[in-house]
């Protein structure tokens, strides 16, 4: 008898398991004053396809109406996102650039071949100038990636003296030559990119060594204060983050991580045409970067408990098979439900870890792989994934207010040699502005069902006045096409209710909210 009723309650278990479309969240205070950095909404812009030219730069000629040459509908489009920071001019194309190429009258700039993404030749109309002048247009930081692959360290040492130094040297009297007196603010300089791989095929050993050497003479010039960032470890690789941090000697402010929500290198996908358990599986893969972040951060207290050294995130993302018909180099792929979903996700994981991870840089920002923008021609549209971070500018800044999620999971096909994965089907994240209002991001990574969530707000906040955003479209493949209304856009959401410090919200399958308590 006991056997019986253990079976029977073993199958209800099953199949409540099974129907469980309720979810709860329960909002805490503060730990203290952990703020979530503006950085942590970080861009990527690479010389690679149509990212830059004809995506941000078309050239003070062009009919297509822009600013100085800068395409006017993708600025004001990244002006509504508040990008923090742009990484520049890679990637990959990093180290194969020696940016004395791209300075003085573009007429005169010589031609390159671009080796790295489809041999396509560039003119260099878009160099230091230009991608200076851009970021203050756009009111963000600017992120130099140094050429450690092919360049010396007399090179890097140049640039950052033309870029920043004020007073009479040899690079502040080249820059006043080519047009610009004052010098700019540059924070952020990488030493090299990938160096494990396109930056040189380096062993972590050598490569500490060349970033000493590097770091060294990266000179702070007439009050710009530089924020140096080691280039780290791909994905899984916890010996190179050891080696590095192990062997750091002078300055070293960060060291970047690099994590693609990629599994079969050889075969990526599509981007638009794919099953429910793609969905899932690429979900699975995204939502693995909390473990891979966790680990790089284990080996970072080791040897830097007082947490002065940052973990940058300066590359991540999806990354699929390219649009037909399009150059195989240029990386040029749509954006879909899955995509957005993919980086409410990261977003929220990232937010958890942001006493040591002070910064991302979602790959890329125009025209290339989990693009924010695409452009063709003079037409432009908005991804999903853009109106992912323009949902979230709310918690740019805010002080962190941790979670706890309990919902339901998913187990999924495994890749990088698991079995399976098991996905939680709700993601959450919150904060608190500097105006003292919570906002609340929810995701349901549920492909065919409608959760109601219940957040517990009792801790942060006794407001009976919401108003709230969402995210979706009535199939997971929805995309947005050019000269076409968009499918997938943010629109007022009002399926929830809030009373006495808690809130039910019933989410749609598939479907990114946000909550602002007023």
């Amino acid at each position: 008898m006991k056997r019986i009723f253990a079976a029977i309650l073993l199958l209800a278990t099953a199949v409540s398991a099974s129907a469980q479309d309720k979810s709860s969240v329960k909002v805490g205070a503060p730990e203290g004053d952990q703020v979530i950095p503006r950085e942590i909404y970080g861009q990527f812009a690479e010389h690679l396809g149509s990212g830059i030219y004809g995506g941000i730069w078309v050239g003070p000629e062009s009919p297509i109406p822009n600013i100085n040459g800068y395409r006017t509908d993708v600025l004001e489009a990244l002006k509504a996102i508040k990008v923090p920071l742009v990484r520049w001019p890679g990637g990959c194309f990093a180290d194969d650039y020696h940016w004395r190429n791209g300075i003085g009258p573009r007429e005169k700039r010589p031609s390159i071949t671009n080796n790295n993404w489809g041999g396509t030749v560039e003119d260099n109309s878009f160099g230091t100038h230009e991608f200076l002048d851009f970021c203050e247009l756009l009111g963000c930081e600017p992120y130099i990636s140094g050429n450690v692959g092919s360049g010396s360290v007399e090179e890097l040492a140049d640039w950052i003296e033309y870029m920043t130094a004020a007073s009479d040297t040899p690079m502040s009297r080249l820059r006043r030559q080519n047009g610009r007196d004052k010098p700019w603010k540059v924070k952020y300089i990488g030493i090299g990119n990938e160096a494990w791989g396109c930056g040189g095929n380096m062993r972590p050993e050598y490569y500490s060594d060349l970033l000493r050497r590097y770091a060294t003479y990266c000179h702070d010039f007439d009050g710009n204060k530089l924020f140096i960032i080691a280039s780290g470890a791909s994905d899984y690789d916890y010996n190179w983050t050891d080696v590095i941090l192990k062997n750091r000697k002078g300055k070293m402010d960060g060291i970047s991580l690099h994590y693609y929500s990629v599994d079969n290198w050889g075969n990526k996908g599509s981007a638009t045409d794919f099953t429910k358990d793609d969905w899932y599986w690429v979900l699975g893969k995204s939502t693995e970067v909390e473990e891979v972040i966790k680990n790089h951060i284990a080996l970072m207290d080791k040897y830097d408990p007082r947490k002065r050294i940052a973990l940058c995130l300066d590359e991540w993302g999806t990354w699929w098979n390219v649009e037909p018909g399009t150059n195989p180099g240029h990386l040029f792929q749509q954006s879909t439900m899955r995509d957005a979903m993919v980086a409410s996700t990261t977003l929220d994981i990232c937010h958890k870890y942001s006493d040591r991870l002070k910064m991302t840089n979602i790959a890329q920002m125009v025209n290339v792989l989990q693009a924010m923008v695409l452009t063709q021609g003079e037409k432009m549209l908005l991804t999903p994934t853009y109106y992912v971070y323009k949902m979230y500018t709310v918690h740019q800044g805010a002080t962190f207010l941790p979670v706890e999620v309990s919902t339901a999971t998913k187990e999924v096909r495994g890749g990088r040699g698991k079995a399976t994965r098991t996905i939680p089907l709700l993601s959450a994240t919150a904060s608190r502005d500097g105006a003292g209002r919570v906002h609340v991001s929810l995701s349901n990574l549920d492909a065919d069902n409608v959760h109601e969530v219940t957040v517990d707000l009792e801790a942060v906040s006794k407001s009976s006045k919401a108003v709230g955003e969402i995210l979706a479209s009535k199939n997971i493949t929805d995309h947005n096409e050019f000269g076409k209304a968009e499918v997938v856009k943010t629109v007022p959401f009002k399926d929830f209710r809030i009373k006495g410090g808690q809130l039910t919200v019933k989410m749609p399958a598939a479907s990114i909210v946000t909550i602002e308590l007023q």
